[in-house]
């Protein structure tokens, strides 16, 4: 579960020195961490992405750039631009996935023209940004008019039977894992508080239609603790 793109507030470069020191373990702890259910989440942003022939997409917070792996191996036709806020992930990423062109860049601030892209994708990302609306604005700007963006995200346990073992495992287990396989505890508590105090998927769509999107569907995974939001960009903003 990615955890990246923090914006530029005073925690940005703590945080992302948290996240370097496990940039080389990264995409084995999401693995271990979702039971290798993470690689069908990716798919589905894919699918939701709606890619032509010679599509041009974006991944936002890209990370290791999983997400426009399997871009690629279900097109191989598009175009793939990936950026984050830390290099350390990205050259993780270059190392083991070819075909993106990547770019070290804030996600508050995409350097790219306005209405550049068919699709823009991001996982893990949105609960990470300093400034939820804009990070999704800056995504609307640049996918062209009936583009879609697509946001695969963590959501908070709800509030059902299952809560108190889901919250075991994001508490306890999940640290643990972070500290056997990265030596690193602490940024994996992380992931469980931000996970427990971000927005739920609901919030989000509003966030998202305020941003300039319509036609928002929400899918969940994992006993609801996994999101994947989808919309199309309006015409006139």
């Amino acid at each position: 579960m990615a955890m990246r793109d923090f914006g530029k507030d005073n925690n940005s470069g703590n945080v992302r020195k948290m996240f370097k020191s496990i940039s080389g373990r990264y995409d084995l702890l999401n693995t271990l961490i979702t039971f290798g259910r993470d690689k069908s989440w990716r798919k589905y942003v894919v699918q939701e992405a709606s890619l032509k022939q010679d599509a041009l997409i974006l991944d936002a917070g890209t990370g290791t750039g999983r997400i426009m792996q399997e871009a690629l191996l279900s097109n191989r036709s598009i175009k793939t631009f990936g950026t984050d806020f830390t290099i350390e992930m990205m050259l993780a990423g270059k190392n083991e996935v070819n075909g993106i062109s990547w770019c070290c860049a804030d996600a508050l601030n995409l350097p790219f023209p306005d209405s550049v892209f068919d699709a823009v994708t991001s996982g893990y990302l949105i609960r990470n940004v300093t400034d939820t609306r804009r990070a999704f604005m800056e995504q609307v700007r640049t996918v062209k008019p009936g583009g879609r963006v697509v946001c695969l995200e963590t959501s908070p346990p709800p509030q059902n039977i299952l809560r108190p073992f889901i919250l075991l495992y994001l508490k306890f287990i999940i640290p643990m894992l972070g500290f056997l396989f990265a030596g690193n505890k602490n940024a994996y508590q992380y992931l469980t508080s931000s996970t427990e105090r971000f927005k739920t998927p609901e919030e989000l769509s509003l966030i998202m239609r305020d941003a300039g999107l319509y036609d928002i569907r929400i899918k969940r995974f994992m006993f609801g603790t996994i999101a994947v939001l989808s919309g199309i960009r309006r015409v006139h903003l």
